[in-house]
C-alpha cells in the first residue's frame, strides 16, 4: 500500500498508510504512547490510538479523519467560530481531568523534559487549530502529540487561548484570517467558561505571557545547538515572543470576567 504524506509536520513529518499513519520515532514517543493508550482506556476520543512501531522503527497511530488547516492561509472559518471555540475549551477540560490520574513508566521522556507530579497534568501543549481536526461543525479531536507533557493546567490552558482566541499580534492574526481585534477579550472569557476556569483570570494573562516566552526560549535553545528542525522555527520563536509583548501591554480589564 503506498505511502500518502500529510500535510504540516514542522518538526518530524508523517505518511498514511491507509487507516495508519506513520512518523518518526522520537526519544519521547514510548512515553506519549504510554499515554495514548491511557487515554484510550479511559474512554477518552478526540486522540489518535497508539499502534505500536512499523519494520522500520517509526511509531504508528490510528488516522483521524476530517479536515485539518494544513498550508492553508488563511485559516478556515471554523478556527475562529465560537462554537468551535467552546469545545476546544471543554476538549482541554476533559483531557486534562482524565491525565491528572496517569501514572507514566519509571523511564519517562518528555519533549520539553520534566517529570510527572502531584497537582499536574499531561496537556497537549500544543492544542492549536492548525492541530485541530474537524468533522463537519464538531471538533473531532487532534493530532500531533510529540510535545505533549505534563505541568499545571493553566500553562497548557494558556497556549490553547493564545492560539484559539487568537492573542497573536493584531497583524499577525489579521494574517491568519481573524481581524476582529475588538472581540478578543469576549473570546478570551468564552473559551475560559468552557474549560470551567476558576482562577484569576488577571493572572492568566501573566501565564500567556511566560508561556510564549518560555517557548520561544526552548526553539532558540535547541536551534543554537543546531537542531535543524528548530533552525526551521526560528520565526515562529519571534512570533511567539512579539505575541507576548502585545498580551503583556493589554490593560487590566480585558481579563475581567
Amino acid at each position: 500500500m503506498s505511502e500518502e504524506a500529510l500535510p504540516g509536520g514542522n518538526t518530524v513529518g508523517a505518511v498514511r498508510v491507509g487507516e495508519v499513519v506513520h512518523k518518526r520515532a522520537s526519544p519521547w514517543t514510548p512515553t506519549v504512547h504510554a499515554l495514548l493508550r491511557h487515554l484510550e482506556s479511559a474512554g477518552f476520543d478526540g486522540a489518535p490510538r497508539a499502534l505500536g512501531f512499523d519494520e522500520q522503527g517509526r511509531e504508528m497511530l490510528s488516522y483521524l479523519p476530517g479536515e485539518v488547516i494544513g498550508g492553508r492561509m488563511p485559516w478556515p472559518g471554523w478556527a475562529f467560530a465560537d462554537e468551535t471555540l467552546v469545545q476546544a475549551g471543554q476538549w482541554l477540560r476533559r483531557l486534562h481531568d482524565v491525565t491528572a490520574g496517569f501514572r507514566p513508566p519509571a523511564d519517562e521522556r518528555w519533549f520539553a523534559g520534566g517529570r510527572m507530579g502531584p497537582g499536574m497534568v499531561v496537556g497537549h501543549q500544543d492544542a492549536a487549530p492548525y492541530n485541530a481536526v474537524m468533522d463537519g461543525d464538531r471538533l473531532a479531536g487532534f493530532f500531533d502529540w510529540d510535545t505533549s507533557g505534563p505541568s499545571p493546567r493553566e500553562v497548557d490552558l494558556a497556549f490553547t487561548a493564545l492560539s484559539w482566541v487568537p492573542l497573536y499580534t493584531p497583524d499577525a492574526a489579521r494574517h491568519l484570517g481573524f481581524d476582529r481585534p475588538g472581540d478578543r477579550s469576549r473570546r478570551l472569557h468564552l473559551l475560559l467558561d468552557a474549560y470551567g476556569y476558576e482562577g484569576d483570570r488577571r493572572e492568566f494573562g501573566a501565564v500567556i505571557v511566560r508561556r510564549a516566552r518560555r517557548q520561544a526560549g526552548v526553539m532558540r535553545q535547541m536551534a543554537d545547538a543546531g537542531d535543524p528542525a528548530a533552525i526551521a522555527l526560528l520565526p515562529v520563536a519571534a512570533h511567539l515572543e512579539r505575541s507576548a509583548t502585545n498580551v503583556e501591554a493589554l490593560p487590566d480589564s480585558f481579563w475581567a470576567p
